[in-house]
Parts: C-alpha cells; sequence; structure tokens
C-alpha cells in the first residue's frame, strides 16, 4: 500500500490486487459487510451483482485507488476486455468533519478503536446521532464504468467487493473516501486534544461537562493506542537529594487510645526515606549499567519488616516493641538485625530458617570445601544438617539453600551472624574466626 498526494498526507491509496478468495464469506467486519450491503441495496439488477461477485472472488480486479470522494480500479472480463471502473461516494463537508473529529476526541475508546484498525458500532451511531454517516446507504455508492452501463455492472460491483477486503484491514480508507487520509485525521485529533488539554478551545468549541455518570480515566489498552494523538508526557522530575523531614505530630491535642505519635512520626520518616531510595534507583535504571531491576523490592512478611526497621537504628523503645511485637527478646532482635544487614531478607532467613540439603547439594558443598584449602591445610569441620562447626565451635558456616556460605560466631549462649555470604567457603570462616571482621 503506498499514498502520494498533496495538501492532507495519503490523499490517494494505491492498494495492491489481493489474491483470488477461494470458497467462504468476502468479507469478516461487521464494517465490511455494510459497505456490500450498501452495494447490494443500491443496485437494480441481482444478476449483475451476481456476475460482479464472481469477478472479484476470479481476482479480476487490478491494483485499486482510494481517493477523497472515489475509488478506481481496471477490472479484466472473462474474456480479457479491461474497463476503468470507478465508484464515487460523498465527501463530508468542513463542517461535519468538524462535529465528527470532535465526537472522537470525547470518546479515548472511539480514537482507541480506529487506531486498532476497528469501526466500534456505537462510533458509527454516535456519529448518525450529530448528523454524519460514515458508512454509505442506499444510493450512496454511484458507479461509472467504461463498459457504459448506466447502472452498477459485474465491473463496479467487483471493485465494490473488492474495497470490502480493503476496509476489513484499513478503516482509515474510508474516511479517506469521505474527505480525508489517516495522517489528517491524526493531526486534528492530536490538535483538538492538545487544545484541551491545556484548556484551548479547539476547532468547533470546548468539550462539553462530563455527566454524573462519567469514569475518570480509561484503560491501559486505550491509553497505548492514543500514544500518537495525546501530547507528550512532562519530563520526569529529578528526585530530591534527601527525603524530606517528616511531619511532626507533637500537638496540643491528646491523641486517641492507642495512637502513639512517636511511632507514627518513626514510620512516616521510614516510608519517606524507601519512597526516596526506591525512586532514585528506578530512576538509575534508565542509565547504562544499571540493572533493569532496580528499584524493585520483594513483598516482606511483618516478621521480615520489623527486622528491617529494626536495622535502620530505631530509638530504643522502638526497637523494644519491634521485639515483642515479633515474637523475639532483645538479643534475637539483634542477631535478626545483623543478618538484615549483611544479607537482608536471604540472609535473615539463613538466621531463623532450617533446611535439609539434598544428595546433590551435599555433594556440591563438599567439593567446595574440598577445593577451598590447600592439602593438609583444611580444618576440621563437623557438620549438622546445612552448618559445618569448626573444631572449638567458635565458628561455624551455614549453607544457604542459593549455594553461598554465611558467616556465624559463637557470642554468648547462641550464634549471631559474623559477615555477609561469599561463594567460598575458606573466606566465609576467615570471617567467621575474625579474620578481616567486616564492620557492623
Amino acid at each position: 500500500m503506498s499514498g502520494h498526494g498533496t495538501g492532507h498526507e495519503a490523499e490517494e491509496l494505491t492498494i495492491a490486487a489481493p489474491p483470488p478468495v477461494r470458497g467462504g464469506a468476502f468479507t469478516r467486519t461487521w464494517w465490511g459487510r455494510a459497505w456490500v450491503r450498501a452495494l447490494e441495496d443500491s443496485a437494480l439488477d441481482a444478476r449483475q451483482v451476481k456476475a460482479g461477485r464472481a469477478h472479484a472472488r476470479a481476482g479480476a480486479v487490478g491494483a485499486v485507488s482510494v481517493r477523497p470522494g472515489r475509488i478506481t480500479a481496471v477490472v479484466q472480463d472473462r474474456d480479457g476486455t479491461a474497463y476503468r471502473s470507478d465508484v464515487l461516494v460523498r465527501t463530508l463537508t468542513d463542517e461535519e468533519w468538524d462535529r465528527l473529529l470532535d465526537l472522537a476526541v470525547d470518546s479515548a475508546g472511539h480514537i482507541a478503536a480506529l487506531l486498532d484498525h476497528e469501526v466500534p458500532p456505537h462510533l458509527v451511531e454516535d456519529a448518525a446521532g450529530v448528523g454524519v454517516e460514515l458508512l454509505p446507504g442506499i444510493g450512496d455508492l454511484e458507479p461509472e464504468c467504461g463498459c457504459e452501463a448506466w447502472d452498477h455492472c459485474p465491473h463496479t460491483v467487483a471493485l465494490c467487493h473488492q474495497m470490502a477486503r480493503i476496509l476489513d484491514e484499513d478503516p482509515f480508507a474510508l474516511l479517506l473516501m469521505r474527505g480525508r487520509g489517516q495522517r489528517a485525521v491524526v493531526d486534528a485529533l492530536q490538535a483538538r486534544s492538545a487544545a484541551r488539554a491545556g484548556g484551548g478551545t479547539p476547532g468547533a468549541g470546548a468539550p462539553a461537562a462530563p455527566g454524573p455518570d462519567a469514569q475518570a480515566g480509561v484503560s491501559a489498552a486505550e491509553a497505548y493506542a492514543l500514544r500518537d494523538i495525546l501530547p507528550p508526557l512532562p519530563a520526569v522530575p529529578v528526585p530530591a537529594a534527601a527525603p524530606g523531614e517528616p511531619p511532626s505530630l507533637d500537638t496540643e491535642t491528646d491523641p486517641e487510645p492507642g495512637v502513639e505519635p512517636g511511632a507514627l512520626e518513626f514510620l512516616a520518616a521510614d516510608t519517606a526515606a524507601r519512597a526516596h531510595r526506591l525512586l532514585t534507583e528506578l530512576l538509575a535504571g534508565d542509565r547504562p549499567g544499571v540493572p533493569a531491576t532496580a528499584g524493585r523490592e520483594a513483598a516482606l512478611t511483618v516478621a521480615q519488616d520489623a527486622v528491617r526497621l529494626a536495622a535502620g537504628g530505631p530509638p530504643s523503645w522502638v526497637a523494644a516493641r519491634l521485639a515483642s511485637g515479633t515474637g523475639r527478646s532483645r538479643a534475637e532482635l539483634d542477631a535478626a538485625t545483623r543478618a538484615w544487614r549483611y544479607g537482608g531478607a536471604a540472609g535473615l532467613a539463613v538466621l531463623e530458617e532450617s533446611w535439609t540439603p539434598g544428595e546433590e547439594d551435599l555433594t556440591r558443598a563438599a567439593a567446595r570445601l574440598a577445593g577451598a584449602w590447600e592439602d593438609g591445610e583444611r580444618p576440621e569441620l563437623s557438620r549438622s544438617g546445612a552448618r559445618w562447626t569448626a573444631a572449638g565451635g567458635r565458628a561455624h558456616l551455614r549453607l544457604g539453600e542459593d549455594g553461598r556460605w554465611w558467616p556465624y560466631r559463637r557470642t554468648g549462649g547462641g550464634w549471631s551472624p559474623a559477615g555477609p555470604a561469599d561463594r567460598d567457603p575458606a573466606a566465609a570462616l576467615a570471617t567467621a574466626v575474625g579474620e578481616g571482621e567486616p564492620e557492623d
């Protein structure tokens, strides 16, 4: 399909001849069938309609030219004689176009359907309601043919059937016949949408106020279809260097029972800090070298989120509430906080959950341990489940389900995380026994 001409872009479309139709319906859309029905209602001789349909099925229609008010093609008879055939359609006036465009821009669904190469029935009905007939009716398809028939002949009938196939694929061809091509229509809709978004008055007047039952917004599919119509989105703002200060809830009014202003202030500050970090990471994800997953967070359980909050260094009374609220002692919360700082939710799971490695996991772990030290340097390790404790009982390694080794050190009466995980068990054990211990 190609377009050329002056004035409106795509003032003329030339559509190459499609292959013959081998059985089945000639058109598959309701608007294509409406076009054929208008032809059949206009033609006076049913025999001509039948002959023309057979011509079209046999592939007798050449390339079709679509222009405002006219479609043209060369159609061959069975004996090979070629005739230029034209079918004329009334074009819309400028006033009718204004009414149609105002109608379309008032409904995102109308525009989305057209851009998706569909003609929704309600668009045709709404257009008729404002006095604009999109689809032809009885007598609207006026024939002209080189065979000099005074009514529809097999050649113009064949051309109309071919046009129905074209309309199936590109309903904008119907608008071109009515006077304006796709680019002209899209440009006019874009200008109207931009003017309304800016508070202007496009074309034939300002949009009517929405009714009481109007719903705000459009579906995602319609919004995507409108990408060439709506004005561009504003530039993404640059995030501030740091989150703002949370509001102070220390007022002269006593809080409601059960509401603690200090706790709310702490949560508000934490929420602001998280939002700032997520926004910064998300915007950084557009830069080269930054993973596309930046800014994403897995959903946390209440127990996990309590540890995350405690890792932020809250006041002691907040930490105490976080501990009691999740059934932990202060010592257990401190250990959980260390695990979180070293490895987030994964580090916390290694501390508080247990798993039993399968045979394949144990085989891989044994190979890692065997290759981690030189001959004669490997420490004596005893295994219990997914934990390997060094001789002396002061340090051990915990194998995570992802194959990483987590260093632990005995403190008081229990085990405490000693550092981040490592793929190398020797490096993790060195951290556990205090060699190159990371800062807490």
